[in-house]
């Protein structure tokens, strides 16, 4: 039996109101124990609603809408690593204090949508501000773990998670990961729950619907179950 530390954060909470109230679901009824969420959306709004008692961290957004401290400033997904570090570290304190204005409590940790802190750009930005707040970061590589880890900032020791053309989570891959997990550490699983998409245009979208049933399936409590697993929030 793995004595790793498991969270499994579904991404893009505030993002679509069909995709938000999937992961709502996912976490009061399935086996999803952590969120992150974006604060820039016109739908955040509505999902700050909805947050009361789940474990919520930050899914900044240098992808898409606008800026928190630079309305002016409309994010372009390709234009990521162009971006200034030091804006890249206002802005993520901007979220980061947006986000707890909303729910009323301080954000649990900091993932990025699209992996944008891939940049170096982005990464040097986002880690000085996480590390000013004292927040773990998800780090998608070796690589990227030991930036972060040098700069005084916490992550997890294992990431699994992806998108594509069909869904990422089904009930055999999820079976395939907890079959081979690291035997200590922090292991965070990352997953896209929710209903399609009904406001934004969006690539995985009846691809949420699957990994939502399979969180939410009984078959998968069972699972944990009698491997003596649960999914914890980050904090």
């Amino acid at each position: 039996m793995s004595a790793a530390r498991l969270v499994l954060n579904a991404d893009d909470f505030g993002y679509d109101p069909a995709v938000t109230r999937g992961i709502v679901e996912a976490m009061r009824v399935g086996v999803v124990s952590s969120t992150t969420m974006m604060v820039n959306t016109p739908h955040t709004q509505d999902a700050a609603g909805l947050a009361d008692g789940l474990a919520v961290g930050l899914h900044l957004n240098l992808a898409r809408f606008r800026a928190v401290s630079l309305p002016s400033l409309e994010f372009v997904e390709a234009a990521a690593g162009a971006l200034d570090p030091t804006f890249v570290h206002r802005e993520t304190l901007a979220q980061l204090d947006r986000l707890e204005a909303l729910v009323g409590r301080p954000a649990t940790h900091v993932d990025v949508h699209k992996h944008l802190h891939r940049h170096p750009v982005v990464l040097e930005g986002l880690a000085r501000a996480a590390a000013e707040r004292g927040l773990p970061v998800r780090s998608i590589d070796a690589d990227m773990r030991a930036t972060l880890r040098a700069a005084g900032v916490p992550t997890n020791d294992a990431f699994v998670g992806d998108t594509g053309p069909t869904a990422w989570w089904t009930p055999a891959r999820l079976r395939e990961v907890l079959d081979a997990l690291p035997s200590e550490g922090l292991v965070e699983l990352m997953c896209h729950p929710g209903y399609a998409p009904t406001a934004v245009s969006s690539g995985y979208g009846a691809q949420r619907v699957v990994e939502l049933e399979t969180f939410l399936a009984p078959e998968t409590r069972a699972l944990l179950e009698a491997r003596g697993l649960r999914f914890v929030p980050w904090s």
